[in-house]
């Protein structure tokens, strides 16, 4: 890896190892021959996942563990994901026409990035029970918004046979809250058969790049973070500026953090928190978690 601050420059013209290519080829007829839910296996997990940026799609570890998490659950029927990269209020949903269209919303990587696909079903009926769901506000489709990397990057590793109905939802709000409230209403999804995902990072830190010491403070809000779900102290994790060391550096922006609220509140059992993904890479936490 090349200095911190040659990392842009390094992202734009190092070519992809193509490790994605390898993980297709390996496990498709796996992906494709998954069970799936049904109603003796009772409600399928929340999940927070820790994203990645478009050229983890070449870690053979990290696609890796995101495929075996997958495996270690039945198929879900259809998937909810909640990205960090989408705050609209009052809460929205991507096109979900079969094959829409993937949203792009990065730039600085390899091109290729911009053109694998990640063509999914028809989730026309998964629209129309979120819209149910959410009935006490208004829900516009974005017809030609399609997932954003936030969503389509960890579910290309987890499902990468697209054969899941997968609709994205806004963020209405960055308040933990507010979050935490969306969640609560997405829970009963769960007895349906639909993977709710959270879709952020443990820690998003920038400058840990450019100071690597201050990686003591991503790893102590991490550790934080893992004994307040152990703890399910919701209250500290919505109250995850007054309460968590390090987090200035580990969030100086919320959005990458209040996805874990929106898992949290679709929980039955906040404190059954298990990680799945545990890894620190370039200073920051990868971790992802499972709750029932």
């Amino acid at each position: 890896m090349p200095a911190t601050n040659d990392l842009s420059s390094f992202l734009r013209s190092h070519p992809p190892a193509g490790a994605y290519d390898d993980l297709l080829a390996r496990v498709l007829p796996q992906a494709r021959s998954q069970r799936v839910w049904s109603e003796s296996d009772g409600p399928l997990p929340s999940l927070f996942v820790s994203h990645g940026a478009p050229f983890t799609l070449d870690d053979p570890q990290w696609l890796g563990d995101l495929f075996d998490w997958a495996q270690s659950m039945p198929k879900p029927k259809a998937v909810v994901v909640i990205s960090a990269h989408w705050e609209n209020a009052p809460a929205a949903l991507s096109g979900t026409a079969a094959g829409t269209p993937l949203y792009y919303d990065f730039s600085g990587f390899h091109p290729r990035y911009r053109t694998l696909p990640y063509a999914t079903p028809d989730a026309t009926d998964l629209a129309r029970r979120l819209t149910g769901t959410l009935s006490r506000t208004t829900v516009h489709e974005f017809t030609d918004r399609g997932l954003d990397h936030g969503a389509f990057i960890p579910l290309m590793a987890m499902y990468p046979a697209a054969d899941i109905p997968v609709v994205q939802l806004s963020m209405p709000s960055l308040e933990p809250g507010a979050l935490l409230e969306l969640g609560a209403r997405l829970r009963p999804l769960r007895e349906e058969g639909v993977l709710i995902v959270g879709s952020g990072f443990m820690t998003h830190s920038f400058a840990v790049f450019r100071h690597p010491e201050l990686a003591a403070e991503t790893a102590a809000f991490d550790e934080w973070a893992v004994d307040a779900l152990a703890r399910a102290d919701v209250d500290a994790l919505t109250d995850y500026r007054g309460k968590a060391p390090g987090a200035e550096v580990a969030h100086p922006t919320a959005e990458h953090f209040v996805p874990l609220l929106l898992t949290v509140g679709a929980a039955s059992d906040p404190g059954s928190a298990v990680s799945a993904i545990d890894r620190m890479v370039m200073g920051n936490s990868t971790r992802s978690v499972r709750m029932n």
